[in-house]
């Protein structure tokens, strides 16, 4: 019989993509009446699709409630699809039964936002950094202790650390357990959901670095999600830049910075604080503050969702939605700018 070849395989080898999206959706249902009939639904996130290479951090940006947060915790299935499909390393996710996707859990794993509500105050950090080890039944449990003690070090604890609790800890510490965690299990694929937004500023750059060295230390992959773009481009191999559930402009991190397309992007990147003088800065943008708020996901606009804010709309960007076209190497957008003519 001869081999299944699934997407991210080629001739039975290992394809570069160690991650493919393909129109991912995520739908809230609104019930209403006396039988909770579903009357309307949120299109938290609406037909996004993207690659992760091995080794690569993809860095997903927005405004907050354009669903970067969902799309990550879709991906891992702690959120269930609405529709779509998510291939880690060829194999399908959302279609594996309970026991195989237990298993491939073990190669994906995340780093929430809150450093404070995602340890738990009863446990110590030794056992919060052991719990997957003993879930996934890896290693003895004299080898679990050397390990997850092994594992602080590497993150910037003190192994002396290993018996005490999270509230004795302040919130970057905190975050570095969360960090010694994920690795626990020798994972491929991390989902850093805002990793460093609830932290200093001082404390963010430690931990960016941190997050920096690990993936080249033990060959990782990231899915960062963030608002801060200045964070993003410092840790980032491409860039995919989301509006209102959809992703409006993707590219290579230096590509993307240096010539973005997409109105939203510009406007993104216009408002990014600079470090030199508005007279020495040698390609000063002009700054464009957006109008407005982001739309309700629950009524979005007809035609493409920016154009309700976009400062270069047109008649056809209020009825038609925005095909998604390749203007240079890998770099993608979803504007009628750019398909006119």
């Amino acid at each position: 019989m001869a081999e299944i070849i699934q997407p991210g395989q080629k001739n039975g080898q290992k394809s570069e993509k160690l991650l493919e999206v393909r129109n991912l959706c995520k739908y809230y249902p609104l019930r209403k009446g006396v039988f909770s009939r579903v009357s309307e639904q949120v299109k938290a996130v609406d037909g996004v699709s993207f690659d992760i290479r091995r080794r690569e951090t993809l860095g997903l940006v927005g405004e907050s409630g354009c669903g970067k947060t969902t799309v990550g915790r879709t991906i891992l299935r702690l959120l269930e699809p609405t529709a779509g499909d998510v291939f880690f390393d060829g194999t399908p996710v959302f279609s594996l039964p309970g026991g195989q996707l237990r298993r491939i859990r073990k190669q994906m794993q995340i780093i929430f936002q809150d450093p404070y509500g995602s340890l738990n105050p009863r446990m110590t950090v030794g056992g919060i950094v052991m719990e997957g080890m003993i879930a996934h039944g890896l290693y003895s449990k004299a080898d679990r202790v050397e390990k997850a003690q092994e594992l602080l070090r590497r993150v910037g604890l003190d192994p002396e650390h290993f018996y005490r609790y999270p509230h004795e800890f302040s919130g970057g510490q905190r975050q570095r357990i969360g960090i010694a965690r994920a690795l626990s299990v020798e994972p491929q694929f991390i989902v850093c959901d805002e990793p460093v937004s609830a932290l200093d500023v001082s404390i963010q750059a430690q931990i960016i670095n941190l997050l920096a060295d690990l993936k080249k230390e033990l060959s990782l992959s990231y899915l960062f999600i963030a608002h801060d773009l200045s964070v993003v481009e410092h840790i980032s191999d491409r860039v995919a830049v989301m509006y209102l559930g959809k992703i409006v402009e993707q590219a290579p991190g230096e590509e993307l910075f240096g010539n973005p397309l997409h109105p939203y992007t510009q406007a993104l990147l216009a408002a990014v604080p600079s470090a030199e003088p508005e007279e020495n800065s040698r390609e000063k943008k002009k700054r464009r503050t957006l109008p407005g708020d982001v739309p309700s996901p629950l009524h979005p606009p007809a035609g493409c969702p920016f154009h309700t804010r976009c400062p270069e709309v047109m008649d056809v960007c209020r009825t038609e939605m925005p095909p998604t076209i390749e203007k240079g190497a890998g770099h993608q957008v979803a504007c009628h700018l750019y398909t006119e003519g």
